[in-house]
């Protein structure tokens, strides 16, 4: 395994249903139970924590450190603390249970990335809206669990266009809170993870007004030209940032954006809206930039881009509350 796939790329992955980032990993029914789902993902196995020691003088001094290690190969996958307490894939996938048991979701899609230091499993909920008739949002749950030092457990609801498998960002200032995150250092308490994030639908509800909020709001030129700025800013040296008023003013990205305005799957939807110029960027940050279509699902959902779809969300709000 080469350096980058190591750091970037997909180890193993299930899903179900038509795969966002191209035919990559095992293709399943959408009718797994989410430990069978563990099981075609390839991510039956556990970790263990094994101490570490130094060699001096021909002796073995311990550490303090551990290493945590996978079962099914004996990788040491991080070095961690004696109070870091690991999240074994199974006890992920059982939080996942009581939804699907229910009714309420049906496992979509899990894998393994960074060889293994990251872990995670995607739900989709039986619960969906129209921004605009025939432009249709759905709603997932995405349950991350990493093995890897300083990386807390993740667990957050993720809308997803269906016209372009757009992963929209829940980032609307004022809302209630749609994820949670847990550090190691206590044992995972799904109760709480649960009563924290409270009813899918409430979080799903706030999301649907503001879709059909930005796609009630015409953008201007100047606007939209500031807008994609705002997003993929030029970088300067000084007080004064350079003036930026037409296009050939943008950076690379920003101009990609622009011309996916009218390109990107889903235009015909809220022509000339904040809700079209919005999934401009999501559609270039999860199916254009970077060179793979599995590191572009990895930055999508935990790099750079996850950061910048929350900063094009608030930013399409705050024009359109100005327009």
């Amino acid at each position: 395994m080469s350096f980058q796939d190591n750091v970037l790329q997909i180890e193993t992955m299930a899903y179900a249903g038509s795969s966002p980032w191209g035919e990559i990993g095992t293709s399943v029914s959408n009718d797994l139970s989410p430990q069978q789902m563990m099981d075609k993902a390839g991510l039956d196995w556990s970790v263990d924590k094994v101490p570490t020691y130094a060699d001096y003088n021909g002796e073995k001094i311990p550490t303090g450190m551990e290493a945590l290690v996978r079962s099914s190969d004996n990788k040491v996958l991080t070095q961690v603390g004696g109070n870091w307490e690991p999240v074994q894939n199974e006890t992920a996938f059982e939080f996942f249970n009581e939804y699907c048991l229910e009714g309420g979701m049906e496992m979509h899609t899990a894998g393994s990335l960074k060889g293994g230091k990251m872990v995670w499993a995607l739900a989709k909920i039986n619960e969906s809206f129209d921004v605009l008739k025939g432009d249709q949002v759905d709603s997932y749950l995405l349950f991350s669990n990493p093995h890897e030092y300083g990386k807390a457990v993740d667990v957050r609801f993720t809308p997803i266009r269906v016209s372009c498998m757009n992963t929209l960002a829940l980032a609307l200032k004022g809302t209630a809170i749609n994820g949670v995150k847990m550090n190691h250092r206590k044992e995972f308490d799904a109760n709480h993870v649960k009563m924290t994030m409270g009813l899918a639908h409430e979080k799903f509800d706030k999301f649907r007004e503001m879709s059909q909020y930005l796609c009630s709001k015409q953008f201007s030129m100047d606007n939209l030209i500031q807008y994609y700025n705002e997003v993929f800013p030029r970088t300067y040296e000084g007080k004064n940032p350079p003036v930026v008023k037409e296009y050939n003013d943008l950076t690379t990205n920003a101009k990609k954006a622009f011309d996916l305005l009218e390109t990107q799957p889903g235009a015909e939807f809220g022509r000339g809206s904040w809700w079209q110029a919005l999934n401009s960027v999501t559609y270039l940050t999860d199916h254009v930039m970077g060179r793979e279509a599995d590191s572009r699902m990895t930055s999508a959902w935990y790099g750079a881009n996850q950061n910048r779809k929350v900063k094009a969300v608030d930013k399409a709000v705050e024009f359109a509350t100005a327009a």
